[in-house]
């Protein structure tokens, strides 16, 4: 598993970890081990990846599934050795996200998920991602509960008889011997007992449109009584298993009394200072919120994305159920394969001095480790699922002579970052360059003045070497929405980038609405660190990529805009989208239908209870049809890098600005 010098340096440092002391009480009474992941988005194989040692840049690999069942049984053995108290969690967002997902739909997730031993697991919006018949027979087929206590799936004839979704669970503790108590009333006596409930965003229908009947109950209100009803009944140790976001897990923690432990998913949060591989300080991991009552405090982790790392927290609790203590931190899970450039030639392989430096460098740290894959695991993924995937990629279409690299916000890979995803520009500008093409124009009657897309609908960055079409409509652009051209006011625009970028700035925020354009660029001052700031220009590109031509967007003039559904329908906070066209809309959306385009038009968007609903003016488009392809957005990059963009780069300026007052 781990190289030899660096799994006792790893224990080493976990012991020696800042810890939180309260001033309640020196006596820790009882330690509960909790590891985590979240978001993994079926990124079973590792995620290409770098990093710096010692100033020089690596090129690696982190995690998947078989890094992740190889740490986590490494960290089950040491707990069954110290005979320590363990629970093993996942926050949420096991769906989407790759090209196994795409052909699989949530299958292989159950059969790789039930092997790694799991003690439940938060309900992620992209578990709607399929349909509820599908969601009910994933959760039906896993063996460890989907914990959920602010879900009401009674009225969703699809999850008629689900007995696998519970609002908590209790475990009952004698050392690293752990049991599942079924009965709340009947609560074993001598042991410790842990009560694990569940949290899912209380705005999930405007998050994910697919959620058919199920209700989303009020978070804060749903959780202090949750939190007070287990107290009711003698629990008085209390882990929250969310998927809101890390900036939600604090407002949470602030407005409700007696969480112990928030353990956190959705805003993708690699909690930790990560600055020694070059990496971000994305905030402390283990942080310490005072209730409001002023005298508990919770502690809040959450450990990033894509299957990447592992967290490890230790928590202490005294006899009264307040934390004594809260100590542990991410740990990204390296191979131990590096190269010099991002295309892993044989010739930039690290000689094996160079290798044995970072070797070196890497047991010196406690936020990365060199682990093997668990082997039993990998030979499942290579035999059973990878030869249907690796099938499905279809043709060349790009070259990519270096990495073009996603994050969803300025910032994100450093401090020093302003201008965040090279990738989204390049996929909003092939949405503009689509929906002007001749044969697209003939449908539409438009010619389209600039794109937009949301951070959250890319899932990949652009690898180095060659780039296929499943690259795009399996990985960078899964979801299947299908491309809509709608005319707003400039001022609509200025509201909508003003709302999206401000619900982005502070630390933690799910940043998956933050936005990008195609021929369309702004800046945006931060006025108030994380919370406040405006727009200075935005701009509109009436030349070329070679010569630029950029004029001030009119508030007054109207500009035909090409979006995906999902955003152009308002839907995760693109809410001014939604407001333009809630009377009336002109908007026609693209999708092929026996393989010729076909353009729907749009009548308006009603909203009803928490859904935004898209009322047309005919027959609406069926996705789930044999005849039907919607994926028109994916389909636009794909012809994009074809017809025009055969060397896949940058582009040549920048389209967003994002200007901080303090680095995070």
């Amino acid at each position: 598993m781990f190289s030899k010098p660096i799994l006792a340096l790893s224990i080493t440092l976990a012991l020696s970890s800042s810890a939180y002391a309260a001033s309640i009480s020196n006596h820790n009474d009882f330690t509960l081990t909790v590891a985590h992941i979240n978001d993994t988005h079926s990124h079973f194989d590792p995620v290409k990846s770098s990093f710096s040692a010692n100033g020089v840049e690596v090129f690696n690999e982190f995690g998947g599934y078989p890094r992740l069942q190889a740490m986590v049984k490494t960290y089950k053995a040491q707990a069954q050795t110290s005979n320590q108290s363990l629970l093993f969690l996942g926050a949420g967002d096991a769906f989407q996200g790759s090209a196994y997902f795409k052909i699989n739909q949530g299958a292989m997730n159950a059969d790789l998920l039930n092997q790694m031993g799991l003690d439940g697991m938060a309900l992620g919006n992209h578990e709607f991602d399929l349909n509820n018949q599908k969601l009910n027979t994933f959760i039906s087929s896993l063996n460890f509960p989907i914990i959920a206590t602010n879900v009401d799936v009674s009225h969703d004839a699809n999850f008629n008889g689900q007995t696998n979704i519970l609002p908590y669970r209790i475990f009952a503790f004698d050392g690293n011997h752990k049991t599942i108590v079924k009965n709340i009333n009947k609560l074993p006596k001598g042991k410790k007992l842990v009560a694990v409930f569940g949290l899912v965003l209380q705005d999930m229908p405007n998050i994910a449109p697919h959620t058919g009947d199920v209700k989303f109950l009020n978070e804060v209100k749903t959780v202090q009584s949750t939190v007070d009803f287990l107290k009711s009944k003698g629990i008085d140790d209390i882990i929250a298993l969310t998927h809101i976001g890390n900036a939600t897990d604090v407002a949470l923690a602030a407005q409700v009394n007696g969480i112990d432990l928030i353990v956190g998913g959705h805003s993708h949060t690699l909690l930790g200072d990560f600055t020694n591989i070059g990496w971000s300080n994305n905030g402390p991991y283990a942080q310490m919120v005072t209730n409001p009552d002023g005298k508990a405090a919770t502690c809040i982790v959450q450990a990033g994305k894509y299957a990447e790392a592992m967290g490890k927290v230790s928590v202490s609790f005294n006899d009264q159920g307040q934390v004594t203590s809260c100590v542990g931190h991410n740990t990204l899970l390296s191979n131990n394969v590096f190269y010099h450039k991002a295309d892993r030639k044989p010739q930039d392989k690290f000689t094996p001095a160079q290798t044995a430096k970072v070797d070196q460098f890497i047991a010196q740290q406690k936020n990365i480790v060199i682990i093997n894959e668990d082997s039993q695991l990998r030979h499942e993924i290579d035999t059973k699922y990878k030869p249907a995937v690796e099938k499905a990629y279809g043709k060349i279409i790009a070259q990519v002579p270096t990495e073009i690299k996603h994050e969803r916000r300025p910032g994100d890979s450093g401090a020093n970052d302003k201008h965040g995803s090279q990738v989204a520009p390049l996929i909003a500008e092939s949405q503009y360059y689509w929906a002007n093409l001749p044969q697209v124009q003939r449908v539409t009657g438009k010619k389209v003045d600039f794109a937009l897309i949301g951070a959250g609908g890319i899932r990949t960055n652009i690898n180095e070497g060659e780039y296929r079409e499943g690259n795009a409509s399996l990985e960078m652009l899964p979801f299947s929405n299908f491309l809509s051209i709608v005319s707003l006011k400039g001022s609509t625009v200025k509201q909508l980038l003003q709302q999206t970028i401000t619900a982005t700035l502070p630390e933690g925020a799910h940043a998956g609405k933050y936005p990008y354009g195609g021929h369309l660029r702004y800046t945006f001052v931060e006025t108030t660190a994380h919370k406040a700031g405006h727009l200075t220009d935005v701009d509109v590109m009436t030349g070329t990529e070679k010569h630029p031509v950029w004029t001030p967007l009119q508030d007054n003039k109207i500009y035909n805009v090409v979006i995906n559904n999902y955003n152009a329908t308002g839907n995760d906070g693109w809410t001014p989208i939604f407001n333009a066209q809630k009377e009336h809309s002109n908007r026609i959306d693209l999708i092929d239908v026996d393989g010729k385009l076909v353009g729907y038009k749009v009548k308006n968007i009603k909203q009803v209870d928490d859904k935004y609903q898209v009322i047309y003016q005919g027959a609406a488009p069926n996705c789930k049809a044999a005849n039907t392809v919607c994926n028109t957005d994916a389909q636009a990059f794909i012809d994009y890098a074809a017809q025009a963009r055969h060397q896949l780069v940058p582009l040549a300026y920048s389209v967003v600005t994002l200007d901080r007052i303090t680095s995070k």
